[in-house]
């Protein structure tokens, strides 16, 4: 638990640099947060998508246990979606989505990735890789989806009855499609369908720029704290988190158990459910201008808590071995 111990330190550390910046003159509001987040999902996360998309070696993935991770998974995140559009919060029409997010997409590159070297050696982590290469691709292309499908629909309610519904169902494929999250999806997907490699020079600047995703989102987390705090976001951030950390390891466990995984399989899978909530819930959430206190505040309930839930879920699956 060292390494993993001291990726906490780092994650926390990092935070609690923007936050002290946020609390300085020049980074005071909320501005200064949405300008880092927006350059992550703009510039930064586009080339980390397209490399690892145009990279995966789809043969070699382990889809019998990348079944088990995501078929739960992402019916738990559809599932808090549907949930949170039956609420109609404040008429607020990408909250659903982004509490979907936060409830459903893990940490597992910065914390998960050092966590499964640390506890399952060699195979255990190349599992995990497995996970985190279509981790984005499966949750934010859907997400995506759905939230620019209700943006599409709440402004043809404001424009009035007489908007036709093919310009609705067009405007929310055009803003799926041209998005910085799903359309370096579907370039890295068509380079990789081409079976060509990246050129050299282009790999090493799309690494560049990808490395930096992590550092810039976990600054941007604390300068989104330091500008909102925890206060009037502590107890859906609680509740956000309760479900990040225990309901989806629970509904991964018992979905890979009954497709018959043991051991380290479904030991992987089920901790990667159980990693906090990542940073790119707040991307998602300033992307729309949608409960970014809440975000915050989730990522770093969760990410305190989790010091306390890897434990006892690694102490539960060894007892079911």
């Amino acid at each position: 638990m060292g390494p993993l111990f001291l990726k906490l330190v780092a994650i926390f550390v990092t935070i609690a640099i923007g936050w002290v910046a946020g609390r300085t003159r020049p980074f005071s509001g909320g501005e200064a947060a949405r300008i880092l987040s927006n350059a992550a999902f703009y510039v930064f996360a586009p080339a980390l998508l397209f490399r690892a998309t145009a990279r995966i070696d789809l043969g070699a993935l382990p889809w019998h246990a990348l079944a088990a991770f995501f078929m739960p998974v992402v019916a738990w995140m559809l599932l808090v979606y549907a949930q949170q559009r039956r609420r109609r919060d404040g008429g607020d029409a990408a909250r659903p989505a982004v509490r979907a997010i936060t409830a459903a997409f893990g940490n597992n590159a910065q914390l998960g990735i050092p966590m499964a070297a640390a506890l399952f050696g060699e195979v255990g982590l190349q599992l995990h890789l497995s996970v985190v290469s279509l981790h984005a691709l499966i949750l934010l292309t859907a997400l995506t989806l759905l939230v620019e499908q209700d943006i599409a629909r709440a402004a043809a309610r404001e424009a009035g009855a007489g908007v036709p519904i093919g310009r609705t169902l067009a405007l929310t494929a055009k803003n799926t499609v041209i998005h910085p999250i799903v359309l370096p999806v579907l370039a890295g997907m068509a380079w990789n369908l081409t079976g060509w490699a990246l050129p050299g020079p282009v790999d090493e600047v799309l690494q560049m720029l990808g490395t930096a995703v992590v550092p810039l989102c976990l600054v941007a987390i604390g300068l989104s704290l330091g500008h909102y705090g925890l206060r009037g976001a502590a107890g859906s951030a609680v509740a956000l988190a309760a479900a990040k950390l225990l309901v989806q390891p629970a509904l991964v466990l018992a979905v890979g158990w009954g497709m018959g995984l043991r051991g380290l399989p479904l030991t992987v899978i089920v901790m990667a459910a159980a990693m906090p909530t990542g940073a790119n819930a707040l991307m998602f959430a300033q992307r729309y201008r949608s409960g970014e206190a809440e975000a915050t505040a989730a990522i770093v309930v969760s990410t305190l808590a989790f010091a306390a839930t890897a434990p006892l879920w690694l102490l539960l699956l060894g007892a079911l071995g």
